[in-house]
């Protein structure tokens, strides 16, 4: 569901911009100042809509234009390949996409969503508040890469440009050039295309500029940031499974999970899906340790660590022998070993101090393990006891003891924030790499996103100027009727803009109504 103060605000903000600008330019005092003011400085608003166009930036394009003519003719070119290439995947793409939507609104699996390479992002809603910075920065950083491919292609191709702008519609930034039409209707189809395809290459350039920093980040930081040595704890939620005094803390290094090596945040989450997926880690305890009486609760030895105390069943069908309020201590089934020869084996369950009995304690899935770690008589394996989907997890991170974790493995996973780059000096900030990190994820993400978006063949898109200019460069000897090659260049851009429609149609009911 759309969170109701979000569109309050932004209706509220939008209404109180459109009532400052009815009321001055009604103003028989401030109306002539303010629209002066407005043009002199190329602004001009509607409803959800702000705009601002400058000329300033006319030379730096023209500069860029005439840099090496042949090396820009070679680039813009292959710009035309990308773009009909683009062209074609865009739409299939998107049929993917479509197809992956209705299947995802029969189905129940919240798996399918993640699946799609494109999806619909609405602020507040399945984009997090905190990283709307990110997104807006590289949504803007994109639009305005791509224009510039579009305005350098025009001088190239002698057409004039008239001023580049930004904009804001609603919430989302973008940006403009405005070119001189009557001089890009007189231009050759084949020039036409290397300026309609321009901005699409140029996103497209973008994307792999950022993927590249974003592999070569390691390498580029190198000097002032370790890698390798674990994942570096940058924010922990309060009042999460990771919070308390024997939790975890920023700047904490995570270098394993069980038996799992953690060098990285990948590992991280890679590891905790293997321990959801996998049975519970056992450990290695002496026999000596244990009495059978205790699992039945009838008392036993006090110098041993179990608690004497009935064993019940869970709902779910585990077994518990430890008191609900017990924040020391945790259950655990074994197998005694006077009770090995007989069939069938029944477990046996304990209530110990957690802690006490794993910590420097051997690892092990059965039995059979503890017998290469035997240095006090004979070991037996024990297991927690834990109600289906809950594990018990030994989280290090060295000097300090294991953090214990009884839960369900991704409540583990989200209470924490992790990168991979340790700072090699005290003075260097622990979210410097996670802020470049984000950015180039989110760059290349968008840039990628808007390349493929603007290849559709779809009205008010840069597809359907591609897709024209394509039609007139290929079609003149085959269809020589200009009427006929426009009516055929119409039934692609009304499939493509209902293609299009449909995506962004059914993402949003998607997002919002779920």
């Amino acid at each position: 569901m759309i969170p109701v103060p979000l569109v309050v605000c932004v209706l509220g903000g939008w209404c109180a911009v459109y009532l400052t600008d009815s009321v001055l330019k009604s103003s028989g005092k401030h109306r002539n100042s303010y629209e002066a003011w407005l043009g002199s400085h190329g602004v001009t608003l509607s409803p959800f809509q702000l705009r601002w166009q400058t000329t300033m930036f006319n030379r730096l394009f023209a500069y860029c234009a005439r840099i090496n003519p042949h090396a820009l003719y070679l680039w813009f070119s292959s710009g035309v390949v990308f773009g009909v290439v683009a062209m074609v995947g865009s739409v299939v793409l998107l049929a993917r996409t479509l197809q992956q939507t209705l299947a995802q609104m029969t189905s129940d699996s919240p798996r399918m969503a993640g699946q799609q390479a494109l999806q619909v992002v609405i602020p507040g809603v399945n984009l997090p508040t905190s990283q709307l910075l990110y997104f807006f920065s590289a949504l803007l950083l994109s639009g305005v890469i791509h224009e510039l491919g579009h305005a350098v292609a025009a001088l190239r191709e002698q057409v004039r440009v008239n001023g580049f702008g930004m904009f804001v519609f609603v919430v989302y930034p973008g940006a403009f050039v405005d070119l001189f039409t009557t001089h890009l209707t007189l231009v050759s189809p084949t020039q036409q295309l290397r300026i309609f395809c321009a901005g699409v290459w140029h996103n497209f350039v973008l994307c792999l500029v950022a993927l590249g920093l974003l592999f070569l980040l390691p390498l580029l930081l190198f000097p002032v940031y370790s890698t390798g040595g674990g994942a570096l704890v940058t924010e922990v939620v309060q009042g999460s499974p990771a919070d308390g005094p024997r939790g975890l803390s920023v700047g904490d290094i995570v270098t394993g999970l069980e038996e799992c090596g953690v060098s990285g945040a990948e590992d991280w989450a890679s590891c905790l899906a293997l321990l959801s997926l996998t049975p519970q880690t056992g450990y290695c305890i002496p026999a000596a340790s244990l009495q059978p009486s205790w699992a039945h609760g009838r008392g036993g030895d006090t110098r041993t660590h179990s608690h004497p105390s009935m064993s019940y069943k869970r709902l779910d069908g585990s077994m518990d022998c430890c008191s609900n309020n017990s924040l020391t201590d945790l259950c655990f089934s074994y197998t005694s070993p006077r009770d090995k020869e007989k069939e069938p084996l029944r477990p046996q369950y304990a209530c110990m101090p957690v802690r006490k009995m794993v910590t420097g304690t051997p690892v092990c899935r059965r039995d059979a393990d503890c017998l290469a770690q035997e240095h006090a008589g004979a070991s037996v394996c024990v297991t927690p006891s834990l109600e289906n989907q809950t594990r018990f997890i030994r989280v290090t991170h060295p000097p300090n003891t294991h953090m214990l974790f009884v839960g369900y493995p991704p409540h583990l996973q989200y209470s924490v924030s992790l990168t991979n780059f340790v700072p090699r000096f005290t003075f260097l900030h622990l979210d410097l790499p996670v802020f470049l990190e984000t950015f180039c994820k989110y760059v290349v993400s968008l840039s990628g996103a808007l390349a493929v978006v603007n290849s559709v063949p779809c009205f008010a898109l840069d597809g359907q100027w591609m897709l024209n200019a394509l039609l007139e460069a290929t079609l003149v000897s085959v269809v020589t009727d200009r009427q006929r090659r426009e009516l055929i260049g119409f039934f692609l851009l009304l499939g493509g803009s209902a293609l299009l429609a449909a995506n962004v149609a059914l993402g949003l009911w998607m997002v919002t109504a779920r």
